[in-house]
């Protein structure tokens, strides 16, 4: 196994452990703030890790240039939503968990 390959599939388990994790935190938390959160993060992390994994077997540089686009794609549209989720659940009345 060659060292880009070895790589790439760390970066590609990696990316599966964050999208686990925000999975966990999305059926774990208490409430649509902290499930938001936790969810946005670690899939945008594990979709940056995936697409870094990927990006050392493309073979052009045109398909580096559309991972990369559709990484930023995914980093706008999820920061968009979770925005106007958490907004309309304040909107709702629905309060941010306390202990």
């Amino acid at each position: 196994m060659q060292v880009t390959e070895f790589l790439t599939v760390l970066l590609l388990l990696a990316g599966a452990v964050f999208f686990l994790a925000g999975t966990v935190g999305l059926l774990r938390f208490p409430d649509v703030y902290t499930r938001l959160h936790a969810l946005t993060k670690a899939d945008n992390v594990g979709l940056g890790l995936v697409v870094a994994g990927l990006l050392l077997q493309a073979e052009s540089w045109a398909a580096m240039g559309k991972l990369l686009l559709i990484w930023l794609l995914v980093l706008l549209a999820s920061a968009s939503v979770a925005h106007l989720v958490a907004r309309t659940a304040l909107r709702k009345g629905i309060r941010p968990w306390k202990r």
